[in-house]
């Protein structure tokens, strides 16, 4: 084979060798900006679930407070139901030893019924008037008894003494059972009272809780979600790297491949130096051709680096950014300066606030959102310089009473709840009132319609 045949298969071979070598990055870079166009994508959505995610965790903190404020106000509920009921406890012994008292009383009265009887035969034995004995013995009760023995002009002055005694200790017996009774009465009811509310306020835990553990699971499920994002977005960073590094690998090889060849091109030149065979228009024309086509080469070599840098620019994703939507809250208030800062006033504590009983009273209990609906009503109140009762009863003599078809924004309104007159709020106006609720705290409940429709007693008060 001839030294030109032998250059120009050479050449050749180098010119595939360099086409292969440039030609592979390129189709590989390409890959390279589609799967960086994918992680941008993905590297968008776990920001986004790191924004739910906090999210999220600020309404947890919320819901913690929220319990551990219900868990206090159920704890001093608990310690009331005892005392209450040690209370009812007390007044039962009490009740107990006025039974005993009353029993010593009537044996007091039987023997001094005794005693007025003797003295009445022993009157007549005597030679006293028969009439008398016959007024005295012929009575059906001791009430007749007495009067009768009264109306007897004879009788002496002991038994007026023994009369006096009677009457002193009967009005005492009655007077004590009234008292020992309307306590344990008032007493029964707190404790119905206070049952009823830590009943509502465990219903109201319990959908607290519940509604933690949705919270808690949603976040569960948003950093599950982010997590597989994490996941994909690391596999196709290493996609990425594994590309690069066979790229890498593949230029390594194609310059080892060059290498050799450039090798064997100088050693077919050293050897067309040392012949003596071929003539020197035959060198000639074989080195012009060797030039020409390393030219090319070379020309090939840039046409293969400007692609590859063109699709290098072709990694760089562009950048997006998503507009924040804000939101826009209103309320409205009444004419009237009072009644609308009365009502306004407990704004601040709708769904940041939890029913107590007998809350609202102290300082401690006003920062911390705890009230009754009597203790909310006096204290919205006082925000607008007007003081009143913090008792339902109270209240309901705190103003005139009006129609209910006339009532106004700040006007009482009562409701029969456990007992008659068992809960008040502050109407609102469009059939709806603002109250601490024992399911709900301070919140704005609709009186026309469901529970509080059913048990609204007519009641309205207009504060003076």
């Amino acid at each position: 084979m001839s030294l030109k045949k032998k250059l120009i298969i050479l050449n050749t071979t180098i010119m595939l060798g360099l086409g292969s070598a440039f030609a592979i990055p390129s189709v590989k870079a390409e890959s390279i900006s589609d799967i960086q166009s994918q992680r941008t994508g993905l590297q968008s959505d776990i920001s986004e679930a790191e924004q739910v995610i906090q999210e999220l965790k600020k309404e947890q903190t919320k819901m913690n407070a929220q319990i551990a404020q219900i868990e206090s106000a159920m704890k001093e509920n608990d310690q009331k139901i005892k005392d209450t009921k040690q209370e009812i406890r007390d007044t039962e012994k009490d009740i107990d030893s006025l039974k005993k008292e009353i029993k010593a009383l009537e044996e007091r009265i039987a023997k001094r019924e005794e005693v007025l009887k003797e003295r009445a035969l022993s009157f007549q034995e005597s030679g006293g008037d028969v009439e008398y004995l016959e007024v005295v013995l012929g009575s059906k009760s001791f009430g007749e008894f007495v009067n009768r023995v009264g109306a007897v002009a004879t009788i002496v002055e002991a038994d007026q003494q023994i009369l006096s005694e009677q009457e002193a200790d009967k009005a005492d017996l009655e007077k004590k059972q009234a008292t020992v009774e309307k306590k344990l009465q008032s007493l029964k009811d707190m404790e119905v009272e206070l049952k009823g509310m830590q009943s509502q306020i465990k219903d109201q835990k319990a959908e607290t809780v519940n509604m933690k553990a949705k919270i808690e699971k949603k976040e569960s499920e948003t950093e599950a979600l982010k997590q597989s994002l994490e996941n994909k977005d690391a596999g196709l960073e290493a996609q990425i790297a594994s590309i690069r590094e066979n790229i890498k690998k593949e230029e390594e090889r194609k310059a080892s491949e060059k290498a050799d060849l450039d090798r064997a091109a100088e050693e077919v030149n050293s050897s067309n130096a040392s012949s003596e065979e071929p003539s020197s228009s035959s060198s000639e024309e074989s080195s012009s051709s060797s030039k020409a086509e390393s030219s090319a080469s070379g020309s090939s070599k840039g046409e293969s680096s400007s692609n590859s840098s063109k699709n290098s620019s072709a990694d760089k994703p562009a950048a997006a950014s998503k507009p924040e939507a804000s939101k826009t809250e209103t309320s409205s208030k009444p004419s009237s300066a009072n009644t609308g800062s009365a009502i306004t006033a407990g704004y601040k504590y709708i769904g940041n606030s939890t029913y107590k009983f007998g809350g609202g009273r102290t300082a401690s209990d006003i920062a911390n959102g705890l009230f009754d609906c009597s203790g909310f009503v006096a204290w919205a109140y006082k925000q607008a310089g007007v003081n009143l009762p913090a008792s339902t009863d109270a209240l309901k003599s705190a103003g005139r009473q009006v129609s209910s078809s006339q009532k106004q924004p700040g006007d009482l309104v009562f409701f029969n709840t456990y007992k008659t007159d068992g809960h008040v709020g502050i109407y609102v106006g469009g059939g709806k009132f603002i109250g601490s609720q024992s399911s709900t705290g301070v919140a704005i409940a609709n009186m026309e319609s469901g529970y509080w429709a059913d048990v609204f007693n007519g009641r309205v008060v207009r504060v003076n």
